[in-house]
Parts: structure tokens; C-alpha cells; sequence
């Protein structure tokens, strides 16, 4: 392992959903490990552009709407002829729908499936085919993070779609990795726990529902996006070169009680 095995510098990544909450931390913290950042958002992210250009390295806006899988392929050339290649690709974004399960529809259910699972499936496929064809030239691996849940572990309620998209992410996490890790490419997840964001703004808002979740976490808060970035930028670097197919849940201690 090298000297400075969570170094990013000279690392080009690429985020989506980065324009806020757990997006925009994960892109903050990789730029100040080093990586030029391709942000990736249906709407503009120009305040985490902003953020991570403070950190001295290039960030690269790519608007792309990710309900199809249309833009994947635009979306890594891009970010290829902006910085020249992708070396880590951070599947960030997502929807989430809620309603009783006897009554869910199927559009809520297209409609997450959609962009939880179906496109991070097809842009890390893309992605990949590109890490593979330099990843073993040199030694460098290429690194996939994708975003899991607390619900890639458990069952939740009024979430089926959700729930059905994380579960996936956990399971195509350690199909990608069995399948790429030989080609020089490691993938791996992050599961968040309850993290401050303006996605979360009503529960933390909430006095009861507020309550009812800090008593269940050890730590006795809520996350920070920078929590995630932290997690994102060790399985980027080289210190989890021999990190494969894991879901490292940044919870709090949430999954312990």
C-alpha cells in the first residue's frame, strides 16, 4: 500500500446526484482528497461546483436527466474528454416514492426501479467498459461506490419500490464486483443512516419521529453528508484495493441495536 493510500490527486471521479445533501458531500470530500469531479444532476449543481473548484482541483457539470438510461453513455464521454479518462464513479443518485403497499402503483414502481437500480446498473456497465481497458496497464484499479440503504438490510414500510431498488444495489454490488474485480475494477457500497439533508428535513422537523430515531442511535445524532464522503473516499483510494462486493453501513450504529 502506498504512503498516502487515501490520496486521490491526479483521479478523475464522477458523482451523480451531486448537486445536494449526501451527493454534494460525497463530491466536497473526494475533491479534497485530490479528484477532479464530474458532478452529475438534473438540476444545476453550480454551489457544489463551487465547492469543490475551492478545493483546487477542476469539477466538470454534466446535466443529465437519470430516469432512463438515455444519458449514460453522453455522461461518460464527457466526463472522458474533460479529464481524460474515469477512475471512480459514485452512483449516488435516487428517488424514493411512499405509499401503503396494497396500494402502490405501478408507476411509483417504474419510476424508482428506474433510476434506483436499472440506471445505476447501465452507467456502471458503461463506466466499467471504460476502467477495464486501462485499469490493468498500469496497476490502477478503477473504483465503483454505489449507494445503498438501511433498507438494502431491512424491510421498512410505505417504501416497496425503494426498498425492492436497495436490496438490488446490495446484490448487483456483489455481482459486479465477483464479475469485475479480476478485470481491475472493485465495487463496493455505502449504507447511509439517517443523514442531516434537506431530504430529511420533515423527519428531523418531526419532534416524535425526531425522538424515536435519535433513541435509536448510538451515536446520539444524525449523520452528516460528510460522513458518507469520508466512507467514499476510502473506497476510492488504494487503501481497499482488496475491498470487494462489501456494503460498509455509515449508520451510526444504527444496524447494532
Amino acid at each position: 500500500m502506498a504512503a498516502h493510500a487515501f490520496d486521490l490527486t491526479g483521479k478523475a471521479a464522477l458523482v451523480t446526484g451531486a448537486n445536494t445533501g449526501i451527493g454534494q458531500g460525497i463530491a466536497v470530500a473526494l475533491a479534497k482528497a485530490g479528484a477532479d469531479v464530474a458532478l452529475v444532476a438534473r438540476r444545476d449543481p453550480s454551489e457544489t461546483r463551487q465547492l469543490v473548484e475551492a478545493e483546487g482541483v477542476r469539477a466538470h457539470i454534466v446535466m443529465a436527466d437519470l430516469s432512463s438510461i438515455e444519458p449514460c453513455q453522453r455522461i461518460v464521454e464527457e466526463t472522458v474528454a474533460a479529464f481524460g479518462k474515469v477512475d471512480i464513479l459514485v452512483n449516488n443518485a435516487g428517488i424514493i416514492r411512499r405509499e401503503d403497499a396494497l396500494d402502490f402503483s405501478e408507476e411509483d414502481w417504474d419510476a424508482v426501479m428506474d433510476v434506483n437500480l436499472k440506471v445505476l446498473f447501465f452507467l456502471s456497465q458503461a463506466v466499467a467498459r471504460h476502467m477495464t481497458g486501462w485499469s490493468s496497464q498500469d496497476g490502477a484499479r478503477g473504483k465503483i461506490v454505489n449507494i445503498a440503504s438501511m433498507l438494502t438490510f431491512q424491510g421498512g414500510i410505505r417504501v416497496p419500490s425503494y426498498t425492492a431498488s436497495k436490496s438490488g444495489v446490495g446484490g448487483l454490488t456483489k455481482l459486479m464486483a465477483n464479475e469485475w474485480a479480476a478485470k481491475g475494477v472493485n465495487v463496493n457500497a455505502i449504507a447511509p443512516g439517517y443523514i442531516a439533508t434537506n431530504n430529511t428535513a420533515a423527519l428531523q422537523a418531526d419532534e416524535t419521529r425526531n425522538r424515536q430515531i435519535m433513541e435509536r442511535i448510538p451515536e446520539g445524532r444524525w449523520g452528516d453528508p460528510a460522513d458518507i464522503g469520508g466512507a467514499a473516499v476510502f473506497l476510492s483510494s488504494s487503501a481497499a484495493d482488496y475491498v470487494q462486493g462489501h456494503i460498509l453501513a455509515v449508520d451510526g450504529g444504527w444496524l447494532a441495536r
